[in-house]
């Protein structure tokens, strides 16, 4: 079975082409180096960090990364 290419996604709202079998870590890495205070959620169920290196981002999936700002 040949996987294709590429897959459309959306990130924090946004469509975005990724390469297949990309995961999570790797779409968090290209918004942010935070090396805390972030959360990601793939189809509005939130993903451990720890789980991230293991969570392959597919076709149609939609990826909400947010980061905690500090303020007031």
């Amino acid at each position: 079975m040949n996987l294709p290419a590429s897959a459309s996604v959306s990130v924090n709202g946004e469509p975005r082409e990724i390469a297949a079998g990309t995961t999570l870590a790797s779409v968090v890495a290209t918004l942010t180096t935070a090396p805390s205070g972030v959360a990601a959620a793939l189809n509005e169920t939130v993903v451990p960090r720890g789980q991230w290196p293991l969570t392959a981002v597919r076709d149609g999936d939609r990826i909400e990364i947010l980061t905690a700002v500090q303020g007031g």
